[in-house]
């Protein structure tokens, strides 16, 4: 049975809780790992001076290149004999990061996985359709031992082979599926494709994750396939899936606070903002073994929510995330992400949930091309209708954005599906000119 009670702390309880593991923490990795033990050091940081939540904020911050400095297992805080399973980033910008756990640590991934799907109505009688990746990646093992540790039935299908996948949700009576957003979206297309109705196949829910989405898509998917829709949160860095995950109040994200103590500062100077100011996120690792963390910048966008839930959970919350530092556009002095066109797209009339950006330099001078596919219902030979849809696009993104951005409208089908992975939403031709 998983941990609920731990949800619902009150919350001078919890931050009592909070600081002594903390200080646990703290004093384990001046133990037992020399890395942290030099960082703590040049900090001027002895462990035994943590007397505080605020004592934090003396604490020196991890970052992903200081995970690739240790390759693989120089943040671990056991012997390698504890060690008992690994997960991997894809190491597509240099060396993968690696995250080890101890038998503890994959029981406690259970317990925040079998937290989130609880969030979301999942029960024993529930059939949990799985088609996050298994392998080094954390997001199908995590789906799969929360599913197994609340007592539902677990299908482990994986990523890809949508003709199975909608074979299996039609063979088992699958009520709850579990995928990126894009994934959601393509796999409620091939259905209607294929003479299927989504609605129709009795969908109760669906958590979706691993890629930035937007309201809007949310929407969409809902829309597709007559579900209630939960967004979750994890990194492979801090555990995995499991980090933080919605209610049905669907009022921000709850953060695991008993686990995973969450920062927002600014992204430049590093100091925390007060809640409701958007900033990074910033995790500490309060009771993981294998590989602990203090103050991991998660390069999320997001803000902090210290109002209760109406729920009864008494953990904070964060917003949905908005984007990533390092996902942020700079196109003409102006700061953009993904999410904020998507919306546009999504709320216009005539396009349907498939789009890429594309941003090019003409000289001096940045540009933002929108690629987006009209709907089978919206493709018209009529050239004015098109170019008075791009029109209308266009200002929309103007308004929302603050710079001109051209709209081209594609034909239906001719923008990439993400089937195994995470959607590609942004092409920067900027970087491959600078290059030549």
């Amino acid at each position: 049975m998983w941990n609920d009670k731990a949800q619902r702390l009150p919350r001078e309880e919890l931050r009592t809780l909070q600081l002594r593991r903390l200080q646990d923490q703290v004093a384990r990795l001046s133990d037992r790992v020399e890395w942290y033990r030099r960082r703590l050091a040049d900090h001027g940081v002895q462990a035994d001076q943590i007397a505080t939540l605020a004592d934090l904020a003396r604490l020196p911050f991890t970052g992903k290149t200081d995970l690739r400095e240790v390759f693989p297992f120089g943040l671990s805080a056991v012997p390698r004999s504890e060690l008992v399973e690994v997960h991997m980033s894809s190491g597509s910008t240099g060396k993968p990061v690696v995250n080890a756990y101890t038998r503890a640590d994959l029981e406690l991934w259970g317990d925040l996985m079998a937290r989130t799907l609880d969030m979301g109505g999942v029960g024993a009688d529930d059939i949990v359709q799985n088609t996050f990746g298994y392998g080094l990646f954390t997001g199908g093992f995590g789906v799969h031992y929360g599913a197994e540790a609340i007592g539902a039935l677990v299908l482990p299908i994986s990523s890809g082979n949508t003709r199975r996948q909608l074979d299996t949700i039609v063979d088992f009576g699958t009520t709850t599926l579990t995928a990126t957003p894009s994934y959601a979206l393509y796999l409620a297309e091939y259905a209607r494709e294929n003479g299927v109705d989504p609605r129709s196949l009795g969908l109760k829910r669906g958590f979706f994750g691993a890629e930035p989405w937007s309201e809007p898509m949310r929407s969409q998917i809902e829309d597709d396939w007559g579900i209630e829709a939960f967004d979750i949160y994890g990194l492979t860095e801090i555990i995995g899936p499991g980090v933080g995950s919605e209610c049905h109040e669907h009022d921000g994200l709850h953060i695991q606070e008993d686990h995973f103590y969450p920062e927002v500062v600014d992204p430049d100077t590093g100091l925390e903002v007060p809640p409701g100011e958007t900033g990074e996120l910033v995790l500490t690792t309060l009771t993981r073994q294998g590989t602990p963390l203090l103050r991991y910048r998660t390069r999320d966008v997001t803000y902090l929510i210290d109002e209760p839930c109406r729920c009864g959970r008494t953990s904070r919350r964060i917003h949905r995330l908005m984007g990533r530092t390092d996902d942020m556009l700079i196109i003409r002095g102006v700061n953009i992400f993904p999410q904020q066109v998507e919306e546009v797209l999504l709320r216009a009339q005539g396009t349907a949930p498939h789009y890429q950006l594309v941003v090019d330099r003409h000289g001096s001078m940045d540009s933002l091309e929108v690629e987006v596919e009209m709907t089978v219902e919206a493709f018209s030979d009529d050239l004015g209708d098109v170019l008075a849809l791009e029109r209308r696009i266009e200002d929309d993104l103007r308004s929302a954005l603050g710079i001109q951005a051209k709209c081209v409208l594609v034909n239906p089908k001719t923008v990439e599906r993400a089937i195994t992975g995470k959607a590609v939403r942004t092409i920067d031709r900027r970087e491959v000119k600078t290059h030549v």
